[in-house]
This record gives C-alpha cells, structure tokens and sequence, in this order.
C-alpha cells in the first residue's frame, strides 16, 4: 500500500524557508517566551497554588499521629471536633481516615493530609456550590500541611479524585463547618 502524500520533490530541505513562514515562526516564538514568563510569574505570586510543608512520614508514622489526633478530639454525631486548629486526613481505600470532621468558619486550620496506600486526590467542595473546589494530590510516604480557612458555615465534600480502585466512586465524606463561636 502507498502513502496517498506524494513526497516533496527535489533537495527541499536545502530551500530557503519562505518569508511569511520565518515570521509566523518568529511570532510563536516570541509569543511562546511571552506566555512562558507570564506562567513562571504566575505561579510565584498568584494565589491560585496550594501552599504548605510536606514532609516524608512513614504510613506507620503517619498512622500514629492520626491516632493521636482522633485521641484528643472530642467525638460528636456530626464527626471529630479537634481540640485545637491540627486537622489529620488520610485517604486509604475506600475512605477518608479522620472524617468526617467538625469545624469552626473563620479559624486557619492546618490540615494534615496523607495517604496509606495508594495515591488519592482530595478534591474539597462545598455543598452550595460544587463548582467551587481544590483538588490537592496526596501520596502514601508524605505528609503534606496545607493550611485552610473556611469562610462560610456549611457542609463540605471531600471526594477522591483520583482513580484508586474498583471502589474510587464511594470514597467520599463530609467536614461540616460551624459557625465561629
């Protein structure tokens, strides 16, 4: 079978390059180095990058600290209160250790977040408005430490999204945010 493109004829690649074409290239070029330093300024002064420390912790470790945690939280129907602004999450099949979990609006919370197993993403969303969201990605061996604030009451949507498992689609739980006392 033969190609249906009929091969360029001649020494083609010794032509010179037509001087509309060196302008375009020239033009996407310049246009390339444009959106290139607008995307490294972007990502060094906009608010749109998650924050934090992350730091190696064994699953064990990590596992220990979460024990410690839901130790001194006080347990409601609602879900683990924290005894102060620390909140521990890990994903691990098919759940969300350490939710669901009762907060308070307009206090920083440092959240703690971690996997066990496999790599999860935490997809944050609140009730009213699921098209609002962050989505962090969480791996087992690290501890990350994102501090968040929740500006209004309500409840919020903690989702996996990250494919883990034949049952990735039930991993979800809730945080309920209070109003500040």
């Amino acid at each position: 079978m033969s190609s249906p493109l009929k091969p360029p004829e001649g020494n083609w690649w010794d032509q010179a390059v037509n001087r509309r074409e060196s302008i375009w290239l020239g033009l996407g070029v310049i246009w390339s180095l444009v959106l290139f330093g607008w995307m490294s300024i972007w990502t060094r002064t906009g608010d749109q990058n998650p924050i934090g420390e992350t730091y190696r912790v064994t699953e064990a470790e990590f596992q220990e600290k979460m024990a410690a945690y839901k130790d001194a939280a006080e347990e409601t129907e609602q879900g683990l209160v924290p005894d102060d602004t620390s909140v521990y999450m890990a994903g691990v099949r098919f759940a969300w250790d350490g939710a669901p979990v009762v907060l308070e609006a307009d206090t920083q919370y440092d959240f703690h977040l971690s996997s066990y197993d496999v790599q999860h993403g935490f997809s944050l969303r609140p009730e009213a408005t699921l098209s609002k969201q962050i989505n962090l990605q969480i791996l087992p061996g690290y501890e990350w430490v994102v501090p968040m604030t929740f500006d209004e009451p309500g409840t919020y949507h903690i989702i996996c999204n990250e494919f883990c498992g034949e049952g990735h689609r039930s991993m979800h739980d809730t945080i309920i945010v209070t109003e500040a006392a």
